[in-house]
């Protein structure tokens, strides 16, 4: 019986001669590959400059002018004024600071108010939709139709519910439930900032609802199998293990909700028709009627930096303090 005698490196064969030797396939490094990466990510740079970079600079540069409706037409011709507009419009001892002020306190608690709501019913509405039940992706689809609508159309519903005469609230509150003796009006007055805080819920908590449905997801029921077990209620296990485990989506989420609701000026300007009254006049409508109703683009501009250094302060502040309770806690 023959056996087999080849070397375990006989079936390498050797290079013949003459034949280049085969080294290390090496891939070209031309210059497509190397542009490559920029070439993809040049549209999207393009866009953010246009759309951020550039009017925030030329915000910025508007700020240190005095540009009025004398100069809108010829911006060279308006005087560099440095920070004045910043001393004007941040005096609070004058007239300009003190309506700015009050947009400020009645934009603050118009945005912790309805971030706390939202959040409240987003909250509720997850919690309840978490265990399966028929027609529970019905009533996800309803719940979230206030965030698909188009912002236009959905406040423009509310202004038509609202009238004092013609609207479906007065009629309802006073002609069918008697609940009222007189018709209030609600887009004027003292009623405009709980119309106003209304739509703004009404808006946001789906947006709410949407996250936190999606966070309960990564929750393992075995968590709430041993809560039970231990003789944990509903309250308990809510206390204990959803709301922790919720954590890192309340942290991004409550931050969006109220930098989105401190910066929004489609609600108001819709619902009001762009002269918001006094208890419901939001720093974006103060803003706003400073630039284009007086025509003081340049305090209007001040007016919109400041803002922004604002929101950037809140923001740090908010995820330095966050970040450090979770690393104690880690």
């Amino acid at each position: 019986m023959a056996t087999s005698t080849t070397a375990p490196d006989a079936d390498r064969r050797e290079p013949r001669a003459g034949s280049p030797a085969r080294g290390p396939v090496r891939r070209p490094r031309g210059p497509r590959r190397s542009l490559l990466p920029y070439l993809l990510l040049a549209p999207a740079v393009v866009l953010e400059l246009a759309v951020h970079v550039v009017p925030m600079a030329v915000g910025v540069w508007m700020s240190l002018l005095e540009l009025t409706q004398f100069h809108i037409r010829d911006w060279s011709t308006a005087p560099f004024v440095g920070f004045e507009n910043y001393r004007a419009t941040l005096d609070l001892n004058s007239a300009a600071g003190k309506e700015l002020l009050h947009s400020f306190w009645v934009t603050l608690a118009y945005s912790l108010l309805s971030v706390g709501f939202a959040w409240l019913l987003g909250i509720s509405a997850a919690v309840v939709l978490q265990r399966p039940f028929r027609g529970r992706a019905l009533l996800r689809a309803l719940f979230l139709t206030p965030y698909a609508l188009p912002v236009y159309a959905a406040v423009i519903t509310w202004s038509f519910l609202l009238q004092r005469d013609t609207g479906l609230v007065n009629h309802v509150l006073v002609d069918q439930l008697g609940l009222l003796n007189d018709r209030p009006f609600w887009l004027i007055g003292d009623n405009s900032f709980a119309s106003l805080l209304v739509v703004s819920v009404w808006r946001n908590w789906p947006f709410a609802f949407l996250c936190l449905m999606a966070g309960l997801q990564n929750v393992p029921g075995e968590l709430y199998e041993a809560a039970a077990i231990d003789g944990a209620g509903f309250w308990r296990r809510l206390r204990s293990v959803t709301l922790p485990m919720l954590r890192p989506v309340n942290l991004v989420l409550l931050l969006v909700l109220f930098l989105w609701t401190f910066n929004d000026f489609n609600t108001p300007f819709v619902l009001f028709g762009g002269s918001a009254p006094e208890q419901a006049d939001l720093i974006s409508i103060h803003i706003y009627r400073s630039s284009f109703k007086t025509w003081d683009f340049g305090s209007g501009s001040a007016m919109s930096v400041a803002l922004l250094l604002f929101l950037l302060v809140v923001s740090a502040g908010y995820l330095l303090i966050t970040n450090r309770r979770r690393d104690d806690h880690a």
